[in-house]
């Protein structure tokens, strides 16, 4: 009889794409998926660690896990696996530990451990890690998140992730177009591409991540002429240094890469901007955001914002919150500055108290859903394609408009995975 496993994803899209590619790997070598919820032979659990709370909740899971099936393996991987694999190790039930450059080995990994031996770390250190591993999610047919680029290559003071996965590093057009094929093959209408410093995209095996040897603007200018039948791509986070004016105005003009672009702010003070090591200053930003807005009055433009950082004032906030009110934006994702382990931000002061932290937060997203609320009344009235997801939500159905404004209707049948011309 087959053994089973069920696997678990935390923290972001690419981590939902290689828990997928992880979990195909494990079926092609005869494993059989089971939810999370079932009881299975295998658990893998797919860390992040850019927040405190995705530590939290993997001990949370493992814990269930050894409630659920005291006898089944449980494995840890992911980048909370890279950076503190002792400290998983040490976690009660947990059987195995696998880095950046083994977790894509877990099936040979599987064959070597047993329940009743102490936990097994394998990881390496993080400058040998040099390949890059395709992964696309295939949770269900609408959209697909594919993997592109891995990596990165900046030192921004208050992140982990370049100590987690390594130098940014790329797949080849060639592969991303064979990827594209395969994908669309099952269904799949909009594929998002995704990434850790997704505008870095060109830094291949061959020159050992060191130099470019193509580009993010070389790969979505052949994107768009694939001829696999995928009707919509999504660019999701890019770095706005690396949003060229020539991206934008690509976009502006594409049949495919719909008007929808996520750029990381992190704060509207530059003195914070410089504290934390960002590339750019605020009015680089505040250009970018002008010049979508002057090609496409109609994108949608999500922003990403930390709150609480080291030496964060009154006066910083507020220049970030005025910032943000005065920019044609549509939502934000709000992140609370929370200290990470070997990162140059635990060095600064004066640390801000968690509950002003929090009261922080509190308030962006507050402008977060004021900001919503007006793009989406902006386009009231307007007829926009909608892609239908294919879950039946008690009834009902979501989709969303090339330009990211969700649409919930009373389910229909043969909207499922359609492109459908809707009035918002």
């Amino acid at each position: 009889m087959n053994k089973t496993v069920a696997l678990h994803t935390l923290g972001c899209k690419l981590n939902f794409s290689e828990t997928t590619a992880i979990g195909r790997l494990l079926e092609n070598d005869g494993f059989v998926k089971k939810e999370f919820d079932e009881v299975a032979d295998v658990y893998v659990i797919n860390t992040c660690s850019v927040t405190e709370n995705a530590d939290k909740e993997c001990r949370h899971l493992v814990r269930r896990i050894n409630r659920q099936a005291p006898e089944a393996l449980v494995v840890i991987t992911g980048c909370y696996a890279q950076l503190k694999p002792a400290e998983i190790a040490a976690i009660p039930g947990v059987n195995l530990v696998l880095g950046a450059a083994e977790k894509f080995n877990i099936s040979a990994h599987l064959k070597e451990i047993s329940k009743n031996h102490a936990a097994k770390i394998c990881s390496c250190d993080i400058e040998e890690v040099n390949i890059f591993e395709a992964s696309h999610s295939v949770k269900e047919r609408t959209r697909t998140f594919l993997k592109v680029q891995d990596g990165c290559d900046y030192n921004c003071s208050f992140c982990t992730i370049p100590m987690a996965r390594g130098k940014s590093r790329s797949d080849s057009i060639d592969n991303v177009l064979k990827s594209v094929q395969a994908i669309a093959e099952g269904g799949t209408k909009e594929i998002v591409l995704t990434g850790i410093n997704l505008g870095d995209f060109g830094k291949g095996a061959k020159s050992g991540g060191r130099k470019h040897e193509e580009n993010f603007f070389d790969l979505i200018k052949e994107l768009d002429n694939n001829p696999f039948g995928i009707d919509r791509f999504r660019i999701s986070s890019i770095e706005p240094n690396l949003l060229s004016n020539e991206i934008i105005e690509f976009v502006s003009n594409s049949k495919k890469f719909m008007p929808h672009f996520h750029i990381p702010l992190q704060s509207g003070s530059n003195t914070t901007l410089a504290a934390m090591r960002r590339r750019y200053k605020r009015e680089l930003y505040a250009e970018k955001v002008e010049l979508i807005k002057q090609f496409m009055p109609h994108c949608c433009i999500g922003v990403d914002v930390i709150v609480g950082f080291p030496g964060e004032t009154d006066e910083h906030f507020k220049e970030t919150m005025d910032f943000l009110q005065g920019l044609d934006i549509s939502y934000l994702h709000v992140f609370t500055y929370s200290e990470r382990d070997n990162t140059h931000a635990l060095t600064l002061s004066p640390v801000v108290p968690m509950n002003i932290r929090h009261e922080r937060n509190k308030m962006l997203r507050s402008l977060s859903y004021t900001k919503m609320q007006a793009f989406t009344t902006q386009h009231i009235g307007q007829t926009r394609k909608t892609l239908f997801e294919i879950a039946n939500k008690n009834g009902m159905m979501d989709g969303y408009t090339d330009n990211y404004i969700k649409i919930t209707i009373p389910h229909q049948k043969e909207y499922e995975n359609n492109i459908v011309d809707w009035t918002v």
